[in-house]
């Protein structure tokens, strides 16, 4: 296995630049999942690894060796595509073997790596189907066999779970967890479903616009986002960010002025964040919480839970709240959150003051 980098990385197309001034240490035997929306980049970052895109600017290396100018060939990747390409003309094992025969491995190899490979992922019994005789999640797990058989240094996977029901996705992202844990590989995952990095990453890196916005575990993007844009886009529902007024060193929103331990300017506009869950909804303020009036305006009964829509200062906020809660539109109520649990950004870059 191997440790990939990336050395001020610029991929321009044109006059387009789909990065910018790219610097990232993939982890040896870790799973790193890259994030961000439809056309943030995170593709292109993949087929740079991959060898399909050469950067305008910038050195790529495996380990310390630079593989920059190296084809994909050369580089011993694995890659997983979205849409599987799997060739419908061969067979289930023909499709695995292909990468060990263009590499003219000896039969009696590659019937044994073949083997091998299909009995990790649970599909020996469909080594002579064709692709169309097989479902999606048996598909999906016949293009991570080709991957893997030829033991590549870095496993490459480019939204593979896209074409999957939600049900399977879900089952196949902890099947897919777990074997690269069996395995050790370092892997590269690209998504823009933020429930998937967060349950299959050792380490997220979000990308938007070309430009890396954070890499941290997914503990720490989720509590301790950047700026404006990770808080945003991470979590469902997502984090409630509205704009307050500093008057005097507070905050004052929705009709009530809160006082942060925070070094904040004493006038001027700030952002104020808090994730639906770290909140409470009540008909009377608390103690040793940020207390601020607003009106139920919908509530979503999802069972487990309760989304309360609240309208504060004209704009809406949700707050999970337990099955048993008892608001219907129109009450008068509290949103109170610990002070602890309040995010704070600079209207202005979106960067997150640190309190």
């Amino acid at each position: 296995m191997v440790e990939v980098r990336l050395e001020n990385v610029t991929k321009k197309f044109g006059r387009v630049v789909a990065l910018r001034d790219i610097n990232l240490r993939f982890r040896d035997g870790k799973f790193t999942v890259v994030l961000g929306p439809s056309g943030s980049g995170k593709s292109t970052l993949l087929y740079l690894i991959a060898g399909i895109y050469k950067p305008t600017r910038g050195r790529i290396y495996f380990d310390d060796k630079d593989v920059t100018n190296l084809p994909p060939n050369k580089r011993n990747v694995g890659l997983v595509f979205q849409n599987y390409a799997l060739y419908p003309h061969m067979t289930v094992y023909e499709n695995i073997a292909f990468p060990l025969k263009l590499r003219k491995t000896p039969q009696r190899k590659i019937d044994e790596k073949v083997h091998e490979v299909a009995k990790l992922l649970h599909i020996e019994e469909l080594l002579d189907r064709y692709p169309h005789q097989l479902s999606g999640g048996q598909q999906q797990r016949v293009a991570l066999a080709r991957a893997l058989v030829k033991e590549p240094a870095v496993l490459l996977l480019d939204e593979p779970l896209s074409n999957l029901d939600a049900l399977l996705r879900v089952k196949i992202r902890a099947e897919l967890k777990k074997l690269q844990e069996q395995l050790g590989i370092t892997a590269i995952y690209v998504t823009h479903d933020q429930a998937e990095a967060m349950a299959l990453a050792d380490e997220i890196i979000v990308i938007h616009r070309g430009v890396i916005q954070q890499k941290a575990p997914p503990k720490k993007i989720y509590e301790e986002p950047a700026n404006l844009f990770v808080a945003g886009f991470i979590g469902n529902p997502p984090t409630n960010l509205l704009k307050a007024r500093l008057v005097d060193g507070a905050i004052e929103l929705g009709g009530s002025r809160i006082t942060i331990p925070a070094r904040l300017p004493r006038d001027g506009y700030i952002v104020v964040g808090f994730r639906p869950e770290h909140a409470s909804v009540d008909a009377e303020p608390l103690e040793n919480h940020a207390s601020i009036p607003g009106e139920v305006y919908v509530v979503e009964d999802m069972g487990k839970e309760k989304i309360l829509t609240i309208i504060i200062g004209g704009e809406m906020v949700k707050v999970i709240a337990p099955p048993t809660a008892e608001f219907k539109p129109g009450d008068k109520v509290y949103v109170n959150i610990p002070y602890r649990r309040i995010m704070l950004f600079d209207p202005e870059t979106g960067a997150r003051i640190e309190a």
